[in-house]
């Protein structure tokens, strides 16, 4: 029997831990694997490639995907639907493995209500996908966001100045916050808590009069001002609806200046994040996940997704993961808040 496994939405490290798990357990257990390329939009377009033990050798420590990867939504073209059903009884596929965050794992909730053999594996550098308690690709963005913060300190206690780190979180601040308390950010801002500029400047202003002449903020990319009129400017929307984000960090480094007099520069950290190598937590997760959705295949157990509870490999309902977004609780940010100024 064949198996389909698709890459979507942004690439993360952990991907192609997980491409190789896939593989190597679906081999040993007597499946042919194919590879769809670039996520749902190879689905549509019947573009794929046979994956085998040459394949995915050496791959492991890699990061990005060598599957490709998308951000196409097959409901939002048209005839988008149409073919992916279609390819995949043409590619004769028993079941289909999709790995991605909340959009390409949203599309799988929709068609495996349809009657689709499909498995979902959670890939998002953000966190934010429920019912796992975490994803593969956010440790490895962690440290990396806490080693450009680490850096950061260095020049701004050199220069006196404020620093703006810009790093990713769209919805959910796991990422900033994280980071923030593991690098000693002296401010950490996120989507789930409006920006109170005020306060902001207030802290920086009180860690000067302690003879403190350089502070570090942390701000997620999604983060928005309690103050209606400070907004970004309108910006372009990809197929699932989501805006481009970016920005913020420039926009919050003008005011704290503005309103502080002393000098801020912003660092976006951007698609830094998700790049290189991932981890050795990232590797072994992705590792694990790969083998478990083989495993859910076997025990024809579609419509699931596979998910980390504690220290244990789980499946869980799609449904149950895409249903609301993961986002910071109040009691774990006001541990951050603790070393703010």
């Amino acid at each position: 029997m064949r198996i389909g496994i698709l890459t979507g939405g942004g690439d993360c490290p952990g991907l192609n831990p997980v491409i190789r798990a896939v593989v190597r357990k679906a081999m040993n257990d007597g499946f042919e694997v194919i590879g769809i390329k670039n996520g749902w939009k190879g689905l549509i377009e019947n573009d794929t490639t046979a994956l085998n033990l040459d394949s995915i050798s050496g791959i492991l420590p890699k990061g990005g995907t060598i599957l490709g990867t998308s951000r196409t939504n097959p409901y939002k073209k048209e005839g988008g639907l149409e073919n992916v059903k279609a390819n995949f009884k043409a590619l004769g596929l028993y079941a289909l493995i999709a790995v991605g965050g909340e959009d390409t794992l949203g599309v799988a909730t929709k068609l495996a209500k349809e009657g689709l053999n499909v498995v979902g594996v959670p890939k998002t550098i953000d966190n934010d996908l429920s019912a796992t308690d975490y994803t593969f690709g956010f440790d490895t963005a962690l440290n990396i966001a806490t080693e450009c913060i680490d850096r950061l300190h260095t020049t701004a206690e050199s220069h006196h100045r404020i620093m703006v780190a810009e790093v990713m979180g769209r919805h959910a601040g796991w990422i900033a916050l994280e980071a923030g308390i593991a690098g000693g950010a002296d401010v950490v801002l996120i989507p789930e808590f409006p920006i109170d500029i005020e306060e902001v400047c207030d802290l920086i202003k009180k860690r000067h009069q302690r003879g403190k002449t350089f502070s570090i903020v942390v701000v997620s990319e999604g983060a928005r001002f309690k103050e209606a009129t400070m907004v970004l400017q309108e910006q372009k929307l990809d197929e699932f609806g989501h805006v481009r984000l970016g920005g913020i960090g420039e926009i919050l480094a003008k005011e704290i200046e503005k309103r502080t007099g002393y000098e801020t520069r912003v660092s976006v950290l951007g698609h830094i994040q998700r790049g290189g190598s991932p981890s050795a937590f990232d590797r072994v997760l992705g590792t694990r996940f790969g083998v478990k959705a083989i495993e859910l295949v076997k025990e024809k157990k579609f419509g699931q997704m596979v998910s980390l509870s504690g220290n244990k490999i789980i499946s869980v309902p799609l449904e149950k993961a895409t249903g609301t977004l993961k986002t910071v609780d109040p009691e774990y940010y006001e541990i951050a808040r603790v070393f703010f100024g």
